[in-house]
């Protein structure tokens, strides 16, 4: 199937009172991957690269310098990615910019085939966050794409976006955020956090979500609300990778228990990027372990000197350069490559499978309408 739209993937969520997850892919084979778990369990998908993911995608490494031009090549990478495997898939896909860091690097994204992007202009004062989310609606909408703001504050890390605290959501700005920007959903700030280290047993304010939900009932507007930082960081996981020789410390996710609670709540839409992290690299570190004849590989041995040197990080992206090729387009030179590109894939789906079920999406795609962006766009025209 071609590649649609969030909003009517968010429409269905919201009738049908489920969240769907949203998960973040930084190379072909986590797409792959990503949709082919999705087809299992006959949940419609979202895929996301990051900002940053896009100038990863792009041949940029040190991603964290990654120019406009390198994102507009890893946004062609990723979607042509995407598309490939979308293409003869029962199963609605979404292709969504997490944290696009201004309208330029949304631009990029939707030039280069993206179907839904994110603004994330929290960091900045109410009316020009409201300005900036609104610039960004005001173009992708023209084009049937789809728009999520944030409003709010998360602490902790993940790639460019860093806050040392947090800064709730306000529900009555929240409502006044959806009415001056006519954005399709909000992340909201109400207790989760980016990176692995939440602390341990957070507890969600989902009545902030509840209130921004029933107030826009009350003004008969829609939008869905998205949990940002919700990795769960299984346990399992992490003690296994300081198994086999990692350092990883005071990593501890938010409890399914509570994310599951929120979604009743109004939270229709889950991102989780930190499970997917540590599950290939577990699996990775796992590999070599078990194939010390593999640690010398002429195409591969380049990525266990990495996990060795890099004992302290869990984001693949930090062992893969010695195969960008294999990472950007999804080349195979030979089998070492092939077999490590199956191990990457095992862990996006361990990751992603469990959060299907626990999140409700499972058997659900049927439910979502099929738009096309030209559709989407018409569609957008008429709600003005």
């Amino acid at each position: 199937m071609p590649l649609i739209p969030l909003r009517p993937l968010l429409e269905t969520v919201d009738k049908y009172h489920f969240a769907q997850g949203a998960f973040n892919v930084n190379a072909v084979a986590q797409a792959k991957a990503a949709i082919e778990v999705h087809e299992m369990f006959r949940s419609a998908a979202i895929l996301q690269g990051a900002d940053l993911a896009n100038g990863f995608m792009g041949g940029r490494t040190d991603f964290q310098n990654a120019t406009l031009e390198d994102k507009k090549t890893g946004a062609k990478n990723i979607a042509a990615a995407v598309k490939k495997y979308a293409e003869n898939s029962p199963i609605p896909v979404v292709l969504h910019l997490d944290h696009g860091k201004n309208f330029d690097s949304c631009v990029a994204a939707i030039e280069g085939g993206y179907t839904s992007v994110m603004i994330d202009g929290s960091s900045l004062p109410f009316d020009e966050n409201v300005e900036l989310t609104r610039e960004v609606v005001k173009y992708a909408h023209e084009r049937g794409v789809s728009v999520e703001g944030e409003l709010g504050v998360l602490a902790g890390v993940e790639d460019h976006v860093f806050s040392a605290t947090s800064t709730y959501t306000n529900p009555l700005k929240a409502v006044e955020f959806f009415k001056k920007t006519g954005c399709d959903a909000l992340a909201i700030s109400y207790g989760t956090m980016h990176g692995a280290s939440k602390g341990k047993n957070v507890k969600l304010r989902k009545e902030i979500a509840t209130a921004i939900k029933e107030c826009m009932m009350h003004e008969n507007l829609f939008g869905v609300l998205v949990s940002h930082g919700s990795s769960t960081v299984p346990r399992y996981i992490v003690d296994e990778i300081n198994a086999l020789g990692g350092n990883i410390q005071n990593a501890y996710g938010i409890s399914i228990e509570e994310l599951k609670a929120a979604i009743p709540c109004g939270i229709g839409k889950i991102n989780v990027d930190t499970d997917i992290r540590l599950a290939v690299t577990r699996n990775m570190k796992e590999y070599f372990y078990y194939h010390p004849e593999k640690r010398n590989s002429a195409s591969i041995g380049g990525v266990y000197q990495l996990l060795e040197e890099k004992k302290e990080q869990f984001d693949p992206r930090a062992f893969l350069p010695p195969i960008m090729d294999t990472v950007m387009y999804g080349n195979i030179p030979d089998q070492d490559t092939a077999e490590l590109v199956a191990v990457i894939e095992k862990g996006v789906k361990e990751a992603i499978g469990t959060l299907i079920v626990e999140f409700g999406s499972y058997g659900k795609a049927s439910l979502v309408e099929q738009v096309s962006l030209e559709e989407m766009a018409e569609r957008y025209k008429k709600c003005k």
